[in-house]
């Protein structure tokens, strides 16, 4: 094991929170892009989660550990009563979302294709908003959604305000990925288009012991809970990775559009603009319902077939990518921020982006997908300042000399 990887695991030992899931992929679709991966079985997901002193974790807001595990056959043991936490049901289904978090039900909004028909250049999208909007409706099906409650023990003041300036750091730990699992098949580009959305749902004083107020935490601020309900942060996995068959595929489909009428051949001419393994590109996620009249086609953008939308129903969303997360030093952004003596009910959202342009229909064949990442409260890596210095934790993991 090199010097570096046996830094990278010590990093994720000491700090924050660490999951690891894994996804199977069981049917294959005969469509594209957005209806593309209509079915993934999650039934072999694993979720741990471990943290530091300073920060306790709990799925239930009663039994706090510094490392928990959920699963799909534990869901209902570990998760409270009442939880509308979901293993995604029959299979995950590519969905979009601009993380806007919904305040009346504390959850994020998700839309899925109701049509996907091919065009002279594309694919007509209509799309609406997948039904999680009810009071003490359940989430539905095809997507993995679960609640998590950090204790932040740094401090000794709960601050109630909601201000962001009052509030902790959190970084994504630079070995955090999504690849294709060990039994499943390499160089589909099945792992390009995974989504991870965390959504702060609202906070209380640490020292809260009654469990019907943390589990009860909304989006809505009472005299015990601080509702925060900000848009969710997305991380986007392998940003400017682009399987070979996912550009080929593009290629293929897509034509520029220079007219309205998304049905009509006279609407496109020309070639797309060009897709380059290695290269960041933007995914233009459904911002709201898309109906038949509005003429939507899934490559529509400025990157893609140069057709810019004036109505905002697809809007180039800013995600967290792996690239900023391997930024260095100060460069690096936040993925969160956490009040100090707090417990805050967090929302993960895991997901397929059907608009993801390596969304692709024979993406399906890769089958399986691992999931693992980790949240970190220290900015800098050994990398950073050029550490020369003893190992961090020698009892644990010495590094070689």
């Amino acid at each position: 094991m090199s010097k570096q990887k046996k830094k990278n695991m010590q990093r994720s030992k000491k700090f924050v929170v660490i999951l690891s899931l894994t996804a199977v992929i069981l049917t294959v679709s005969t469509y594209a892009w957005f209806v593309g991966l209509q079915i993934v079985s999650v039934s072999s997901f694993d979720v741990r989660i471990a943290a530091t002193d300073s920060l306790l974790l709990s799925l239930d807001g009663e039994n706090w550990r510094s490392i928990v595990s959920i699963s799909k056959e534990t869901l209902d043991e570990v998760s409270y009563t009442g939880h509308t936490n979901s293993w995604g049901g029959e299979g995950l289904i590519p969905i979009s979302s601009t993380a806007e978090m919904d305040p009346n039900v504390s959850r994020m909004k998700l839309f899925e294709k109701t049509s996907l028909t091919a065009t002279p250049g594309g694919y007509r999208l209509i799309s609406n908003r997948i039904d999680n909007s009810g009071p003490g409706q359940p989430e539905q099906d095809g997507y993995v959604v679960f609640d998590l409650f950090v204790k932040n023990s740094s401090g000794s003041q709960y601050i109630k305000e909601l201000n962001v300036l009052d509030e902790e750091a959190i970084y994504l730990t630079t070995d955090s990925e999504v690849t294709v699992a060990e039994a499943g098949v390499a160089d589909t580009g099945i792992e390009n288009s995974v989504r991870v959305a965390f959504g702060q749902i609202g906070r209380v004083n640490a020292n809260t012991s009654d469990v019907g107020i943390i589990t009860g935490i909304t989006c809505t601020s009472d005299e015990n809970v601080t509702g925060i309900c900000r848009g969710a942060v997305i991380w986007e996995p392998n940003d400017t990775a682009h399987n070979a068959n996912a550009i080929k595929w593009y290629n293929a489909s897509c034509k520029a559009r220079t007219g309205t009428d998304v049905t009509s051949s006279e609407s496109y001419d020309g070639p797309c603009g060009t897709v380059i393994d290695g290269e960041y590109y933007p995914t233009y996620v459904v911002a709201s319902e898309v109906t038949s009249a509005d003429n939507v086609d899934v490559y529509d953008g400025a990157e893609y077939n140069g057709y810019i939308r004036q109505d905002n129903l697809l809007v180039a969303f800013p995600t967290l990518t792996d690239t900023m997360k391997l930024q260095s030093g100060t460069d690096r952004p936040k993925l969160m921020t956490l009040s100090p003596n707090s417990i805050t009910k967090l929302r993960i959202y895991i997901y397929l982006e059907g608009q993801d342009i390596d969304n692709y229909d024979y993406a399906s064949i890769g089958k399986k997908i691992a999931v693992n990442f980790g949240f970190v409260k220290q900015r800098f890596v050994e990398d950073d300042i050029n550490y020369d210095g003893p190992p961090l934790n020698p009892e644990e993991d010495p590094i070689e000399p």
